[in-house]
């Protein structure tokens, strides 16, 4: 999508620093990171959030959790615990209009998040 900050880091026509990447989805460390380790993990395919995913394409979001899974490993993260999050809309604390997942972990996370 023109003019989408997530689908040009997509596109690599903006640099990031990627940790992993594949035909369906990339990812990439948070350029305001809230944890010691802050990956945001986002489809390929324009999405603006979790609720434009038709039933059909579900598969996105497990291949995603299949993605995080591997990377909390690759990271070190998996054995003291992380979190996965997707903001959805204003009120969620979604601030870009493009589905991603956060990454988080490294260090103890409160609860509750916001």
């Amino acid at each position: 999508m023109e003019g989408c900050l997530f689908c040009q880091i997509a596109n690599k026509k903006l640099k990031s620093e990627y940790v992993y990447e594949d035909e369906k989805v990339i990812a990439f460390k948070d350029v305001d990171p809230q944890a010691p380790v802050h990956i945001l993990i986002i489809p390929k395919a324009h999405y603006s959030s979790i609720l434009d995913v038709a039933d059909e394409e579900m598969g996105i979001i497990s291949h995603i959790h299949k993605v995080a899974k591997k990377i909390a490993k690759d990271m070190g993260v998996d054995e003291k615990g992380f979190r996965l999050i997707n903001n959805c809309g204003e009120e969620g604390g979604q601030s870009v209009p493009h589905l991603h997942f956060h990454l988080l972990g490294g260090r103890l996370l409160g609860w509750p998040p916001g």
